[in-house]
């Protein structure tokens, strides 16, 4: 597979009941970046980082079982098993450390990948994801609520115009979505969205000390998000705050030079080459 000139070799893990598809770029030898895909989406979102990043680092990118290629989603899904299922890929690799870039429930996967397994991991770099162990007000749990709500009762065509409006301002961004929602029965979108309902849990005196990009785009309304990510970004004190101009939800896609230049100056400060 091809990519903007740049050779992706694709991998199927099987675990689970799932048949895990992740793909490698970049250099043998350095350090592993991961990039992780929002709820529904694959890991073409990244294709406009896949050149940039493979030029100095060694890349993974992964479906996440129920999305994409990764199908049937298997026994269960939940963001810890999400998590698990990337520390095996990671463990099947033979990687023992490597920087995490999710987005949005890809960041919610790397925040519990840090939480349970720190050791694995150099740094993180979050695009438009909630704070999972921050406490959430009942106003946002009950909009939480609505939203899953609002998904199970509407037909399947109207879940994915929904979902795809949110993803982005270009509209490029926003068929993108649409089109990944398609290959995604309407029953694995209800049962992710679920999930991110429930997965959050409240850790009052938790702190993460890796190295930690916090974005968000200039027009995210997604959630909380942009609300309460300052506030994350003032909790844990190696942390980067920067806000994307010109971007919605997924930030990566509706400015790719601006959060490449971003992505890439937090990799160099704090992932040596060598």
């Amino acid at each position: 597979m091809h990519n903007q000139g740049t050779m992706l070799s694709e991998h199927v893990l099987e675990r689970d009941g799932c048949k895990i598809h992740y793909w490698l770029a970049g250099p043998e030898g350095r350090p592993f970046v991961v990039l992780t895909h929002g709820a529904a989406l694959d890991h073409q979102m990244f294709a406009a980082q896949i050149a940039p990043l493979a030029k100095n680092y060694r890349i993974l990118l992964w479906d996440v079982r129920g999305h994409g290629v990764s199908q049937p989603i298997g026994n269960e899904f939940s963001i810890r098993k999400a998590a698990a299922d990337l520390i095996a890929l990671l463990d099947t690799l033979g990687v023992k450390k490597a920087v995490l870039v999710g987005h949005s429930m890809g960041g919610i996967i790397a925040q519990e990948v840090v939480f349970h397994y720190p050791e694995r991991v150099i740094a993180l770099a979050i695009v438009g994801s909630e704070c999972i162990t921050f406490g959430i007000s009942f106003l946002d749990a009950w909009m939480m609520m609505l939203t899953t709500s609002f998904l199970f009762f509407n037909t399947p065509e109207s879940s994915r115009l929904l979902i795809s409006c949110a993803t982005g301002i270009k509209t490029q961004t926003q068929i993108y979505a649409y089109n990944t929602l398609k290959k995604i029965s309407h029953q694995n979108i209800m049962t992710i969205w679920q999930e991110l309902v429930s997965c959050l849990h409240y850790e009052r005196d938790y702190r993460i000390s890796h190295p930690l990009l916090l974005t968000h785009g200039e027009y995210d309304n997604w959630g909380n998000i942009k609300q309460t990510m300052p506030f994350w970004a003032a909790r844990d004190s190696q942390c980067r705050f920067v806000i994307i101009p010109l971007a919605g939800h997924n930030a990566n896609q509706d400015n790719p030079p601006m959060f490449n230049q971003v992505l890439l100056d937090f990799l160099h400060a704090n992932v040596p080459l060598s």
